[in-house]
């Protein structure tokens, strides 16, 4: 862990979602090659991280924009 409390992985969690992607499947690719991660596990982990007080302290802008996209998201689906 760093001097935040994240683990090198969460670390690596939030420097794949701070860059763009051309296309799901590029992302995807990422996920599995560079995270070792199944995407379902990766999203299982970033969800909980946004949740997380040290991950808005160490990346607080992918931070907010990832908590308003899902929230975006929640209202359209009670819609």
């Amino acid at each position: 862990m760093d001097d935040e409390g994240l683990t090198a992985q969460e670390r690596a969690v939030l420097a794949l979602e701070r860059r763009g992607w051309a296309s799901p499947g590029a992302k995807e690719r990422a996920i599995r090659e560079e995270l070792g991660l199944a995407p379902v596990r990766y999203y299982q982990l970033l969800n909980a991280l946004l949740d997380a007080p040290r991950a808005l302290a160490h990346d607080p802008v992918t931070v907010n924009r990832l908590r308003r996209v899902r929230e975006v998201r929640r209202t359209e689906r009670e819609a």
